[in-house]
């Protein structure tokens, strides 16, 4: 079988030989090649003339610039230099054949149409594997080479076990895998697009949603493409058991990130926009996926803690069953001050605060009599803490003061009595402090 394969390679070689010969060598095909370089360097000049044209007179609008930034100059490029081959066909037709330059101007069409197919992909770069991996298949149809090349890869066979698949075969797998898995993704994604938009439906139950789809998406895609390569289904049953074997063994953690993540979702302990604190990280959670938890500090930085560890790990969810949270303030002052006058000024300060709630109302406590002074307590109450806690006490502590300055109300310092008594010798000593 292998000396039949490279008989055959070696005989399609011979024939690419003699077709380039035929069709390169030739002085009419040498015409053709002048009509196509002078063709491409004319539409490269006139049409940077063209674009900066384009750009000074409708630079401003958005579409214009979206379009510059992604295909406009090579499309302006591709279509000139078809417009001018087009033309160098219809002159050289009545002297020549015009094979070559037939040819060229198929793969510029081609091309151009693919560009312009693919130019409404976000990702730039996925665009261009695309665009290229089309163009390439346009290309060797166009030269005749396609047909050749489909029998050449389906009569090369792979041992695989008792089995054998041809080339063509994996090759098909491999891009029906590629284009079904972002398929799935992309089809994913436009689920939770959707999803979010539903106000009605809980945080929770959303993400959820989102989650089991694209596990249902990716395991069709992964199934499909096997399909598509000849592989029989029924044959995954020995490598789901070696599959489950090593899941258990080398991605217990993975696999309990994975199973911790469902159960998260499910019990709606936490759901993505609540505030918690866990492990010294305090935050709001950004999503729920499926390894990890993503939960932003108020600095912004980003923490991704694993699924597990927010079940096995105290976590203190401040917006669990409701958003209202309940902010206390100590504060001392002076024996001497008008203490009724200073729990008055302290719920005045947090009644100056947007953030506080009016009901449940401010109010101050009178905890006891310390040391230095007299021990106050405001207590207070926010219903959005995913904008801080620690902020809206700093800012009704910075009233508290202001109010306290007008108002002649006293911070007490810390006081001291000593005695001091004179002993025989007239020498002071220290009795006791």
């Amino acid at each position: 079988m292998g000396e039949d394969l490279g008989a055959k390679i070696t005989a399609y070689l011979s024939e690419a030989w003699a077709w380039f010969q035929n069709t390169f060598l030739e002085p009419e095909r040498l015409v053709e090649l002048v009509a196509i370089i002078l063709a491409v360097f004319a539409a490269r000049i006139s049409c940077n003339y063209l674009h900066r044209g384009i750009m000074s007179a409708f630079g401003e609008h958005p579409w214009v610039q979206k379009a510059d930034r992604r295909f406009l100059l090579p499309i302006l490029t591709a279509a000139v230099a078809i417009l001018l081959m087009w033309t160098a066909i219809l002159l050289l037709t009545p002297f020549m054949a015009t094979y070559l330059l037939s040819v060229t101007t198929s793969l510029y069409t081609a091309w151009l149409v693919i560009r312009l197919a693919v130019g409404m992909l976000a990702n730039r770069e996925l665009a261009k594997l695309v665009a290229g991996l089309v163009w390439s298949v346009a290309a060797l149809n166009i030269m005749g080479i396609l047909d050749p090349l489909i029998t050449v890869l389906d009569e090369a066979k792979l041992p695989l076990g008792e089995i054998e698949m041809s080339v063509l075969s994996l090759l098909t797998g491999l891009i029906s895998f590629a284009l079904l898995i972002w398929g799935a993704f992309a089809l994913s994604a436009l689920i939770e697009r959707q999803l979010k938009g539903m106000e009605g439906v809980p945080p929770s139950v959303r993400a959820l949603m989102t989650k089991v789809g694209k596990i249902v998406l990716v395991s069709l895609a992964f199934l499909i493409s096997l399909n598509a390569t000849g592989i029989d289904l029924t044959a995954l049953a020995v490598f789901g058991g070696a599959l489950g074997v090593g899941l258990g063994f080398g991605l217990q953690k993975v696999v309990g990130n994975f199973i911790s993540g469902i159960i998260l979702l499910v019990d709606r302990s936490i759901k993505p926009g609540d505030v918690i604190e866990t492990a010294g990280t305090y935050g709001t959670i950004n999503r729920l996926a499926a390894r990890y938890t993503s939960v932003i500090t108020r600095d912004g930085t980003e923490f991704l803690i694993p699924n597990e560890d927010m079940i096995t790990q105290p976590v203190v969810n401040w917006s669990h069953s409701h958003r209202l949270v309940r902010r206390r303030i100590p504060v001392q002052v002076s024996y001497q001050s008008d203490i009724r006058q200073a729990m008055a000024l302290m719920v005045e300060a947090a009644e100056s605060e947007t953030r506080i709630l009016k009901k449940p109302a401010p109010r101050t406590l009178m905890r006891g009599y310390g040391e230095n002074g007299v021990d106050l307590e405001l207590r207070m109450w926010i219903d959005d803490p995913q904008h801080g806690v620690s902020n809206i006490a700093s800012d009704v502590m910075l009233r508290i003061w202001d109010k306290f300055q007008e108002n002649n109300i006293e911070f007490p310092y810390p006081q001291r009595v000593v005695h001091v008594k004179k002993d025989a010798g007239d020498n002071p000593a220290v009795l006791g402090v």
